[in-house]
């Protein structure tokens, strides 16, 4: 059942909550990211994505997801907790030892939504692209989606799978770019200056849909349906999600330094009051 803008919205300040709380526990993870790609990934999961209850790793019948830039596992298990996958009291668990929910997500701990181990960047699309082909062989018409960091990029990898996809028609996929700017090291166009990713992707023959408001509901509601009417049509769809890094923590945002350092308990209560949820369901 798709919810309304208004429980997005609610959703989206509840796994805010979440992600400070997680990386808060244990003094480690990565909030920038996630708190930049929160309400992405719950416009994905609550309202695009055509998803069976439970869990099938092979995913027949269903959309899937794919996370390549895995250190912003917080946002990612928050929303499959909060859309079933497993109890939301195992977010309590996040980078403790012998927990499913570790730093970057795994694949041997079992753990319902996750279908590939991510964390060692560049890698998430060319799993994405043999998803989708697998898809096709099954004649399974949904969708494989997958999300990378702007940073990422600056692996050869993922060129290679862009080319593939592209020359190998796989028109089911559509592979998001969180365009924040922002890497551990600093400002993207600093560390490696990639120049227009747009004019890039369009180069190698896919389309592009761009979300000028990454963090804005509506805009990534209407950006999805947008990517999801161009797919089938003998390409692969890249949607350019420009976000800001640690969105909704002022002093989060407009910098690197959060991508992966997790606040003290001040700065934890200065942000929670600053993502209040009247029906808030904590874990």
């Amino acid at each position: 059942m798709k919810r309304n803008t208004q429980q997005l919205s609610n959703l989206t300040i509840q796994v805010r909550r979440d992600i400070l709380r997680m990386v808060h526990a244990v003094n480690s993870g990565h909030p920038g990211g996630s708190l930049g790609c929160t309400e992405f990934l719950v416009v994905l999961y609550q309202n695009i994505m055509e998803r069976k209850p439970g869990f099938d790793m092979d995913g027949i019948g269903e959309d899937i997801f794919f996370l390549s830039n895995g250190h912003i596992s917080p946002v990612f298990y928050s929303v499959l907790a909060r859309s079933g996958y497993f109890p939301v009291s195992e977010l309590a668990t996040f980078r403790k030892l012998n927990s499913r929910l570790q730093g970057h997500p795994t694949t041997h701990e079992g753990l319902p939504g996750v279908r590939m181990a991510s964390g060692s960047l560049g890698q998430g699309l060319s799993v994405a692209v043999g998803a989708a082909q697998a898809k096709k062989l099954n004649n399974d018409n949904h969708f494989v989606y997958a999300l990378l960091g702007d940073g990422e990029l600056q692996e050869g990898q993922n060129w290679e799978a862009i080319m593939y996809a592209s020359a190998k028609k796989v028109d089911n996929l559509i592979a998001t770019i969180d365009l924040n700017g922002k890497q551990i090291d600093g400002p993207t166009d600093e560390v490696l200056n990639m120049g227009s990713v747009k004019a890039k992707f369009e180069a190698f023959d896919w389309d592009v849909v761009e979300i000028k408001e990454g963090n804005n509901i509506e805009d990534i509601i209407a950006g999805l349906n947008h990517a999801k009417a161009l797919a089938g049509k003998g390409k692969p769809v890249c949607i350019l999600l420009h976000t800001e890094m640690g969105h909704g923590v002022d002093y989060m945002m407009h910098t690197h330094a959060w991508h992966g350092k997790a606040p003290n308990d001040e700065q934890l209560a200065a942000a929670l009051s600053q993502n209040y949820c009247e029906d808030e369901i904590d874990y």
